[in-house]
């Protein structure tokens, strides 16, 4: 089968590697789409993630959707034919395609993956596999909402429009916010958080300025010399989530505004079964295909990859045809 391997920084192959059998109490599902992550993307330019470094061959992806092949023994309740997306934690902590733990956890850029049959989530009738890839990170961002408490009826502010933030977006209308400004510095991610739901847009690097008293802010940039002017942003009392994945060495931010506004700021990794609430608010009509801007057959693994990085290409979500 084929699968998406980086080897190290700037170097990605598209390998053959052999069919992987399910065991008891798995599935193997037969893949057909997966979504770039900047996690991904972080391996492939830097070798690394946050605090996460690669230090042999390892699968990419772990927003990913497809049927299931194969179901092993003592399995119950799923069928050869079922459409699923997959919860990527693994029973014994590891998640698919991290190089957070030697051995890594190979992830989903695959034809064929063996999971265990408690991470599939069955997709309904009305959300096909390209949207189901998208259930992982929409979990992602549903889990920072959570983490910010009531939204509902409240003034939300999301920092970077990049497909997590414009999530975050989606998530945060989903929940009852009364009114949600996205902030970036390129137009085209803002265009999508319009898209997906943003009642105003901000283009800082045109002279745009952050809204003043924000209730709850999600900084999902990721980028600590944004923290200073977030911070000034939110209200007194208010809320920050960080969900924004921030370098895993020493950078300057300025962050006095916690403490004399009385700030509380949370971060916000993963999720925890998130991605079901995301199977059901995909079925319940959030849309998220706005976010999805251009696909790739596996064969153009790099090609597909260089883009998701270039901001100027105007990409949101790029997916990897994994198979059919």
């Amino acid at each position: 089968m084929k699968a998406v391997v980086v080897h190290g920084a700037q170097d990605l192959r598209v390998e053959e590697l052999p069919d992987p059998t399910p065991g008891e109490g798995d599935v193997l599902v037969a893949m057909e789409w997966g979504g770039i992550c900047g996690s991904d993307i972080s391996y492939w330019r830097h070798g690394r993630t946050g605090t996460a470094v690669l230090r042999h061959p390892m699968v990419l992806g772990h927003e990913v959707a497809g049927h299931i092949a194969r179901v092993g023994a003592g399995v119950s309740g799923l069928r050869v034919g079922d459409r699923v997306t997959i919860h990527p934690a693994t029973a014994s902590g590891g998640y698919f395609g991290s190089a957070a733990f030697d051995p890594h956890t190979d992830g989903g850029f695959c034809a064929l993956k063996v999971v265990r049959a408690e991470q599939v989530r069955v997709l309904p009738d009305t959300v096909d596999t390209a949207r189901g890839a998208l259930a992982e990170p929409l979990a992602v961002a549903m889990h920072a909402v959570n983490r910010a408490g009531e939204v509902r009826g409240r003034e939300v502010l999301v920092n970077g429009a990049g497909p997590i933030g414009s999530l975050v977006v989606a998530a945060a209308k989903y929940a009852g916010a009364t009114r949600v400004v996205a902030a970036d510095v390129v137009d085209a991610p803002l265009a999508i958080a319009k898209a997906m739901g943003a009642d105003e847009v901000v283009n800082l690097s045109a002279g745009g300025q952050l809204p003043a008293d924000a209730a709850v802010t999600f900084e999902a940039s990721g980028v600590a010399g944004a923290l200073g002017g977030v911070l000034r942003a939110t209200a007194r009392n208010g809320v920050v989530v960080q969900v924004g994945n921030l370098p895993g060495q020493a950078a300057p931010a300025s962050l006095g505004d916690l403490v004399s506004r009385e700030i509380t700021w949370i971060g916000s990794f993963r999720f925890v079964d998130e991605i079901t609430d995301a199977v059901a608010a995909l079925d319940a009509g959030l849309d998220v295909t706005p976010l999805i801007t251009h696909r790739y057959p596996i064969d153009d693994a790099a090609q597909a990859m260089a883009v998701a990085a270039d901001r100027t290409t105007g990409s949101g979500k790029v997916l990897l045809r994994l198979g059919g």
